[in-house]
């Protein structure tokens, strides 16, 4: 038996907090180590955080990094343990998004990424410089390029995050040259759906090259990117390790290395693919390490927990419904508690609740935060939490209606936060008066304008409380209004973070109904009651103004995901919703092209988004298209 113990680490990196960064990986070495650990993986970019963007582009922001790497590094002298983290590193007007591998006080290598993401809400190639294959330089004495280790355990290899999502990343080349063990260092965003795939991934490319594969991603949120953790360790196919989501920790595996050589011995096919590649290609250099490792002297053998080698193991697993929602719930929830907590401006967090069903589910979420941040707590020092945390505010005007007034009530208490009632209909007069004056003879308010008033004056309010406050204002649009332009400029698409922007509503909806049905929530029962409707006139309801929100978010998703053409959406409508007729389904495709159209230079405008799947409504991060357009095409 060749037994190593493995750890992946996921810590709650901040960009540019280098000094506190560092800190972070060096617990979490600590105790890899205390855990009787050969080596431990930290994520892509610990060191500085990600994404960096254009911060790296201070060469004093790359320099410090290096400075955190060497102190980093003097931590291993005492425990001994491997570590593999990631870094910025400059060469010459280049620079690299490394995996370092640090032993016994050494940096002993550099290796950069190779597959530099340009796409979604990734921009690496825009500062960064691709590593190759056969890449050989020194940086400050240390060996970077296209790098195995050997060890006394075995031959181990780094890599970054992208690298494992092609199928030709360098994985192959260097198992090739004998690694057995590969290290992925990753700062992948949570998206739905991404742990299944993340995970059938890492098996399949852990199988394809006959190695063990660990995986270790950042947890956390930066901006409106979300980490959901979660390592991994996958040997020649078989999941080793799947570590909790959404939190920080420390996880790890023992693997029997012999097992991964034993595979590679008996798969024939694997062994003549190597020799045909060899004899053609380069592969990777070796780089030997001198001194040893901690050894497996108090490591045993990794016996399945049911102690059998045939049976599959009853585990307990959520079902698909549930596991949906809590990802999402949870996911948004860090969103919110990062954006908080990091930028260091706000001391409470503030939803102006209109009695409807976004604002709702937006103070759900920032409670969650709460109970998340403080799970180790007891529910009265949480509820005592929320208190001194959150605010609540609602802001009726005359078309506002008593049953919205008692959810909004009903809302704030369940979930402990102060509500104030705040009525805008004076101000509201007010400022239709001086508004008409700015008119000209024949021009009159509009009932559009008469709408927005309300919105307008609702926000200003808003802003005005998190200046005296120090709040963090919470925008409370989803994705299908904002798609169509079905918000306010000014009004409901203000705030410092928009929170479910990147939600349709469908899925507001679903979520609320998974509440509903996980609390028995009496704020969330009475709010679905009510057909959803912003309030701003009389009879107003949201689907009457649009459409079927299902439709809508057909619309959206075949136009703006699958980069269909009208007509295109217009048949498979008439497929989807046949129930409704094809005139109405084409006169519903029809108003959504117009409507997004024109309603670019809107959501153009919306704050910082938290993004939580693979298409999102944001112009600076996911879909980016030109304000200024024509669709006569």
């Amino acid at each position: 038996m060749r037994l190593i113990r493995i750890a992946t680490a996921s810590i709650n990196a901040t960009v540019g907090a280098v000094r506190s960064n560092v800190d972070r990986a060096i617990a979490a070495c600590e105790a890899a180590a205390r855990d009787g650990a050969t080596l431990v993986a930290l994520p892509e970019q610990a060191i500085g955080g990600y994404a960096p963007e254009d911060l790296v582009q201070w060469r004093a922001f790359v320099e410090a990094q290096w400075g955190g790497l060497l102190r980093l590094a003097a931590a291993t002298e005492a425990c001994g343990v491997l570590v593999a983290v990631g870094v910025t590193v400059a060469i010459d007007a280049r620079l690299y998004n490394c995996a370092a591998l640090l032993h016994r006080g050494q940096i002993v290598g550099l290796v950069p990424k190779e597959k530099l993401p340009t796409y979604s809400v990734f921009y690496e190639a825009r500062t960064f410089a691709c590593g190759t294959p056969k890449m050989r330089e020194t940086v400050r004495g240390v060996p970077m390029g296209d790098l195995v280790f050997e060890t006394d355990f075995g031959i181990l290899a780094l890599e970054v995050c992208e690298d494992v999502w092609s199928p030709d990343g360098p994985m192959r080349r260097r198992c090739y040259a004998g690694a057995e063990l590969v290290i992925n260092l990753s700062a992948s965003p949570f998206r739905v759906g991404i742990t299944d795939t993340r995970r059938e991934m890492l098996a399949t490319r852990a199988s394809d090259n006959q190695c063990t594969v660990v995986y270790a991603n950042l947890v956390g949120a930066n901006d409106g990117l979300i980490f959901d953790g979660g390592g991994l360790v996958a040997q020649n196919g078989r999941v080793m390790l799947d570590a909790p989501r959404f939190r920080e920790g420390v996880w790890a595996a023992t693997i029997d290395l012999d097992r991964t050589r034993r595979l590679r011995t008996e798969n024939t096919t694997w062994r003549t693919d190597r020799d045909t590649f060899v004899a053609t290609s380069p592969c990777a250099e070796v780089v030997k390490l001198t001194s040893p490792s901690p050894g497996s002297a108090a490591l045993t053998y990794p016996v399945p927990p049911n102690k059998s080698f045939f049976l599959p193991r009853e585990v307990a697993t959520p079902s698909p419904r549930a596991r949906f929602c809590e990802d999402i719930l949870s996911a948004l929830a860090l969103g919110i508690g990062d954006y908080y907590e990091k930028t260091g401006a706000f001391e409470t967090i503030g939803v102006a609740l209109s009695g409807g069903r976004d604002s709702l589910l937006c103070l759900w979420i920032a409670r969650r935060y709460l109970d998340q941040r403080l799970a180790e707590r007891t529910p009265e020092e949480r509820d005592a939490q929320a208190r001194k945390t959150l605010r609540a505010f609602f802001m009726p005007s005359r078309f506002s209606s008593a049953k919205t007034r008692a959810a909004a009530i009903a809302a704030a208490a369940e979930l402990g936060a102060p509500l104030e009632i705040v009525p805008i209909d004076d101000a509201f007069d007010r400022e239709v008066a001086e508004s008409s004056k700015m008119l000209q003879p024949g021009e009159a308010l509009t009932a559009l304008a008469r709408q927005n008033i309300q919105a307008r004056l609702r926000a200003a309010r808003m802003w005005t409380w998190a200046n005296s406050a120090r709040g963090l204002f919470l925008q409370t649009s989803n994705m299908s209004e904002k798609s169509v332009g079905y918000t306010t400029i000014g009004g409901d698409m203000e705030g410092a973070l928009s929170v479910i922007a990147n939600l349709p509503k469908t899925v507001v909806n679903y979520l609320l109904d998974y509440l509903l049905e996980t609390t028995r929530s009496a704020a969330i029962a009475m709010t679905l009651e009510m057909p959803a409707s912003a309030e701003l006139a009389e009879g107003m309801e949201d689907e009457k103004d649009l459409m079927p929100f299902p439709v809508l978010d057909a619309c959206f998703a075949l136009y703006a995901g699958e980069k269909m053409s009208l007509p295109e959406v217009k048949l498979v409508l008439r497929a989807m919703f046949a129930e409704y007729g094809p005139d109405n389904t084409d006169a519903w495709a029809s108003k959504f092209g117009r409507l997004f159209t024109s309603s670019i230079y809107k959501w153009v405008q919306t704050p910082i988004t938290l993004h939580v799947g693979n298409l999102d409504l944001d112009r600076e991060r996911a879909l980016q298209l030109p304000v200024v357009q024509r669709s006569e095409w």
